[in-house]
């Protein structure tokens, strides 16, 4: 029911050969027939004499002129024209008829309609049956992966389903609130959520109020890109102590992630212990150890900014297993890191001897990422001025494996980590930590384990590696499952970046396409959609949340957190999103 798309008032036109309503001209003509049909009767429109012009395809449909008696066809009877004009032909090509070239467009789909100064000219394609795709989920992949069907496929329906009345996933719940930057993606997701063949439905968590195997009986293709939404575990004595938490937990929890608002940290003590080398590491760090007044400036929750403004952590140490040729995070975060103001860093030089020689034939990123290590290692620190206050700090420690948490002396909490002294086997990212046997003790308050995220199994139809944290797949196209796609964290596994996601989902979109093309997947029989979930939806007491419902939470946030000086104060409480959107 949110697929339609108004003509102008005014303007809207027959696709038979009649006048137009009103006033008109090329470019309203265009937008009216993306629009719908003319509800109102015309006397057919005196011929008006012209010169003969050839046909001519637009460059950007990049297909081979062909005969005109292979271009035009008759124009179906009103109501059996081809879904994709009824969908308003938002995001270009429709479906090519057999035979004709597919240029330049990759999924081998061409655009239907082209302009010439005489008017608008039509090269009418076969009717065939719109493909109905889902996509579970609505972070970067999901978007991204409804973003290139849109754009190389002109006929196919999209509908994604998120489990929060909000959508973005890791962009809003993730992603540093100091790093805005980055969250800017959300307007590219913005379009593609409000094209005319796109549907969002929050609220809706599919493997509990709609199943798979239920979501592949209302569309042609379904694809899983519901992420990473677990975390990986230490294994070790003393994990569960109060005063340790998982990287994944304490990010949800300044980010706003609803399942995490209770997590309540105690930032009580002086020292806290990350254990990772990756980016998200550094990201607590900083978050830990920022200046307040460089804080409120983000949109990081009201009540973590209340609690980092009690925290009397000021210093910091980010332990590895292996060495610095290894560490996960990249240049631009470290960066970040040794220049937050009012925090130094404290490296030891002893563990960057002979790194220059060994770094030689490193990739440049690891090369360049490598020097800024030892240069920092290398600089004196800045003398302090008389009466200043102690300085915050943080540091990198390396070749440490963690192998218990030890218990305060009551057993009420964390008091530090035993660690394992390593040494590596092997050479560049393939080195492997080994203990020596040596042990030491490393003394902290709070423990903050990013060791890595881990996703889960979302449904007994949908195979899944347990092992690897996994959906088995080649080129995103789940093994033993025709018409079932993975993308993102849950196809190859929690690394990388948004751009690493982002191709990755590009991978699974065109599988789907190449597979549409081929045949392989048959939408010959018609699909419901959204209309057949919805009814199972309804019986189950679930109602979604439209992408338009989204935009009022949206305009929401954004009010309270102008009042506040901020970006946006987000909604923590779900059950609030709905009050506000009148559910």
């Amino acid at each position: 029911g949110n697929r339609g798309n108004r003509a102008p008032q005014g303007s809207a036109p027959h696709l038979g050969l009649r006048e137009p309503c009103g006033p008109w001209d090329s470019g309203a003509r265009a937008r009216a027939l993306g629009s719908g049909l003319c509800s109102r009767s015309h006397p057919p429109a005196p011929a008006r004499p012209q010169a003969p012009r050839p046909l001519s395809l637009s460059s950007r449909c990049g297909a081979e002129r062909r005969p005109r008696s292979a271009r035009l066809r008759p124009w179906p009877a009103r109501g059996a024209e081809p879904r994709w004009v009824r969908a308003g032909l938002r995001g270009g090509a429709a479906p090519a008829p057999a035979g004709a070239s597919s240029g330049a467009s990759s999924g081998g789909f061409t655009p239907c309609l082209s302009f010439s100064p005489a008017g608008l000219r039509r090269w009418l394609c076969s009717a065939a049956p719109a493909p109905r795709v889902c996509v579970v989920g609505s972070g970067p992949a999901g978007f991204y992966t409804a973003q290139h069907i849109l754009k190389h496929h002109g006929g196919a329906l999209v509908d994604i389903y998120e489990k929060l009345p909000v959508p973005f996933g890791l962009v809003r719940f993730g992603v540093a609130p100091d790093h805005p930057e980055v969250k800017n993606v959300t307007n590219t997701f913005t379009q593609t959520a409000r094209s005319g063949r796109c549907g969002f439905y929050g609220n809706v968590t599919v493997g509990r109020d709609v199943t798979v195997p239920e979501l592949q009986q209302a569309y042609h293709a379904v694809v899983l890109s519901y992420g990473a939404e677990d975390n990986r575990v230490l294994g070790i004595p003393g994990e569960n102590l109060p005063g340790v938490y998982s990287a994944r937990a304490f990010v949800g929890w300044y980010n706003g992630l609803p399942e995490n608002q209770d997590l309540k940290p105690d930032l009580s003590c002086e020292t806290a212990l990350i254990l990772g080398h990756g980016n998200v590491a550094l990201d607590i760090a900083r978050i830990l150890l920022s200046p307040l007044q460089l804080l409120r400036k983000t949109d990081i929750t009201d009540s973590s900014l209340a609690a980092l403004a009690c925290s009397k952590v000021k210093r910091v140490w980010l332990v590895g297993r292996r060495g610095p040729l290894q560490v996960a995070f990249t240049i631009k975060e470290l960066r970040e890191m040794i220049n937050l103001p009012g925090a130094r860093a404290v490296l030891d030089p002893a563990d960057f001897t002979g790194l220059e020689s060994a770094v030689k034939d490193a990739s440049r990123p690891r090369k360049r990422l490598t020097e800024l290590m030892i240069k920092t290692a290398l600089e004196k620190p800045v003398e302090m001025q008389a009466g200043a206050a102690a300085p915050r700090e943080w540091g990198l420690k390396f070749q440490r494996s963690p192998q218990e948490v030890l218990p305060s002396a009551d057993g009420s909490r964390a008091r530090g980590v035993r660690m394992a002294l390593t040494r590596l086997e092997g050479s560049g990212d393939s080195a492997k930590a080994i203990p020596t046997g040596d042990v030491e003790e490393l003394e902290c308050g709070l423990v903050l384990s990013s060791i890595g995220y881990r996703s889960l199994p979302l449904d007994p139809a949908v195979p899944f590696d347990s092992q690897r944290g996994v959906i088995p797949n080649s080129s995103g196209r789940v093994e033993g499952v025709p018409g079932l796609y993975c993308s993102g964290w849950v196809k190859r596994g929690p690394t990388g970046v948004i751009i690493t996601t982002m191709n990755d989902s590009f991978d699974t979109a065109q599988s789907l396409l190449e597979d549409l093309q081929g045949g392989v997947l048959d939408i010959s029989p018609s699909r419901e959609g959204f209309g057949l979930v919805e009814s199972i939806l309804h019986s189950r007491g679930v109602r979604p949340v439209s992408f338009s419902d989204w935009e009022k939470i949206d305009a929401a946030e954004v009010a309270r957190g102008k009042a506040a000086g901020k970006p946006r104060e987000k909604i923590v409480d779900p059950a609030e999103m709905l009050r506000i959107i009148g559910h």
